[in-house]
């Protein structure tokens, strides 16, 4: 029930599972544990050490057979609060790493639902305003649920301003996004929505196949062109469908 979620957190699927049983049965031997988890006795050894050395689990030594019991599972918190202070240790370091190599000009390719988080991450990582064509609500991804809240925060502690052109479509059901973009939206007419949307920012444009209303694809890929030049030019085409688009 939970291995999977215990895996997104770091552990193997053998420990996920040994971790899991131990939880749900209390103290088990080896052997308990290899039939309860389903996990080949041999390959128990190795997951039960693993989970020793990480604190998830404690031995309790006996003459006849040695017994194991699962930690507080609070304790996997701490491992993800251990291992956050860590990689903040070097994030500065590695920022600075990244900026000095970046590219003035690169085009390259985002895809998934990740590669949406990626995008957004970009949108607050560079700090300036925001210009969209044929928005549709898509940050709104029931994959990016638990992503989207901090990334309004962030972009609002960033100063970010968006301007979208949003399909008819947002329009007609009054998408829940509207409340989260300020009030700087037109809406295009019915007959122009589209399954793409191009976003504008900084120096970069991103072009996005497979947005719907509210949502994207689990195949979703999307263009980002870096160049200075070309995303001043869609700023510029940006602003001609802006002014010529009635007013809300």
């Amino acid at each position: 029930m939970y291995t999977e979620i215990f895996q997104q957190l770091g552990l193997s699927k053998n420990e996920a599972e040994i971790y899991e049983t131990l939880i749900r049965e209390n103290e088990l031997s080896v052997g308990q544990i290899a039939v309860k988890s389903k996990v080949h006795r041999r390959n128990v050894y190795d997951a039960l050490n693993r989970l020793l050395e990480k604190g998830l689990v404690f031995e309790i030594i006996e003459k006849r057979e040695s017994r194991y019991q699962a930690i507080d599972p609070k304790k996997l918190r701490e491992l993800i609060q251990e291992k956050e202070t860590l990689l903040m240790s070097i994030m500065p370091e590695l920022e600075t790493l990244f900026s000095s190599q970046s590219k003035k000009n690169d085009v390259y390719v985002y895809r998934g639902i990740e590669g949406w988080k990626n995008y957004m991450r970009d949108i607050v990582r560079l700090g300036e305003d925001f210009y969209c064509i044929g928005a549709k609500g898509a940050w709104m991804d029931e994959g990016a649920a638990t992503f989207f809240p901090n990334f309004v925060k962030d972009a609002k502690r960033a100063g970010i301003a968006y301007y979208h052109l949003f399909d008819y479509e947002v329009k007609e059901c009054n998408h829940e996004i509207l409340k989260h973009v300020g009030k700087n939206y037109k809406f295009f007419p019915k007959e122009y929505s589209t399954p793409s949307s191009i976003e504008i920012f900084g120096n970069r444009v991103n072009v996005s196949s497979d947005v719907y209303l509210g949502g994207v694809k689990k195949d979703l890929s999307i263009t980002v062109i870096v160049d200075e030049n070309i995303a001043n030019a869609f700023r510029t085409w940006f602003q001609f469908m802006w002014d010529f688009l009635p007013k809300n």
